[in-house]
Order: structure tokens, then C-alpha cells, then sequence
């Protein structure tokens, strides 16, 4: 169990971003910080695997919504506020991505195309620009965590990727603990193998 949880932890070193000679992909890094996330996506993960992997076998949630688990003995609560405090999270914004603007929506099918073609929302991953791909990689990989192909886009990734290009504003507090609280949900954690991120930074 352990490994599932921690086997690829990711951060984005956005210093050396900057030193890129490539403009769009700087211009998407500047997008992304813009967001809040840089103290998340560039928190380099301090793991204790054995710590971690208790903390996840005894995690469950509330029903205040808060994220409870023991280790060693020891009771740990972990709510919102907090988890938003520690990584310096947006807390206004959008909480449901079917609020999204559509006419955001119908300009990204065009911006993120490697083509001249349209791509769906639900695309392949190659079909769009080298700037985009790698944002759907980091969007992949730390937020909505999991394991297997990273290949197709999904409506949500290719949404949040919409919000980052366009400067929409969402409550990525609400949305990372969302995602938090469904990994120490024991009936999601069996169906999805995921990993995360210490909390210890």
C-alpha cells in the first residue's frame, strides 16, 4: 500500500521554469502561478513512508468534513482552513466546474490544438500543444492523482486547464481538499491507486 501512495511524488521547481527560451511555455508557468498553487505544485514532498501509509490506513473523514487519522497513538485533524493555510491556497472562486463560462470552454478547443482542428474536451493528449500537454501532465500527476495512462484528457483536467489559461478563479481549496478527503475514503482509495504529497513541507 505504502508505494501506491507515494511511489511518484511531483513538484514543480518554478525557478528554473523561467530560465526556459521558450515563451509559451513560460507564459503557461506564469498562468499556473497566477492560480495560488505555486506553494502546492511546488512543495517538494518530504515523505516518512511509514508514517504516511498509517496515516492513510486509519484515515477517515467525518462528518463535519473533517480528515481525521491516527498515527503512533496520536489523533490528527486536518481541516479545510488548515489544509488551505499550510499550502497558501485560493479559498473564493469557483466550486463546481459545470459553472465554468462556455464561451471559455469553446476557445480552448481552438488555443490548445496542436492543429487547426478543434480538439474535444475529451481528447487525446498528443493532440494538443507542447505547452498544454505538459500542463495536463502536472494537472494529472498532482491534483488528480492516480495511476495508469496519462494519455487521454478528461472533461475536469481539460476544464481546470481552461480556468488556468483564461484566469478564472476557483476555490482550489475546496477542490484539493475535496480530492484529499476521497483518498482516506476507504472505498475510493481501493478503487483508485493514488499517492500524495506530505503535508509536511
Amino acid at each position: 500500500m505504502a508505494s501506491s501512495l507515494i511511489s511518484s511524488s511531483h513538484h514543480v521547481d518554478f525557478d528554473s521554469v523561467f530560465g526556459m527560451d521558450d515563451a509559451a511555455l513560460v507564459q503557461m508557468f506564469e498562468s499556473l502561478i497566477a492560480t495560488g498553487l505555486k506553494e502546492f505544485l511546488g512543495c517538494p514532498a518530504v515523505f516518512y513512508e511509514a508514517t504516511l501509509t498509517e496515516f492513510f490506513t486509519n484515515g477517515s473523514v467525518r462528518k463535519d468534513g473533517m480528515v481525521v487519522s491516527t498515527i503512533r497513538g496520536t489523533t490528527v485533524e486536518i481541516s479545510e482552513s488548515m489544509f488551505a493555510a499550510v499550502f497558501e491556497l485560493p479559498t473564493e472562486g469557483l466550486t463546481d466546474l459545470s459553472d465554468f463560462p462556455k464561451n471559455l470552454v469553446f476557445d480552448a478547443h481552438s488555443l490548445f490544438s496542436e492543429s487547426k482542428e478543434q480538439v474535444s474536451i475529451s481528447c487525446l493528449k498528443k493532440e494538443l500543444k507542447i505547452q498544454y500537454r505538459l500542463l495536463h501532465d502536472i494537472l494529472a500527476k498532482t491534483i488528480y492523482v492516480k495511476a495508469g495512462s496519462f494519455d487521454a484528457v478528461t472533461r475536469d483536467r481539460f476544464m481546470l486547464m481552461t480556468e488556468i489559461t483564461f484566469d478564472v478563479k476557483v476555490n482550489w481549496s475546496n477542490l484539493l481538499f475535496s480530492v484529499f478527503k476521497d483518498m482516506v475514503t476507504p472505498a475510493i482509495r481501493r478503487r483508485r491507486v493514488t499517492r500524495f504529497r506530505s503535508v509536511v513541507c
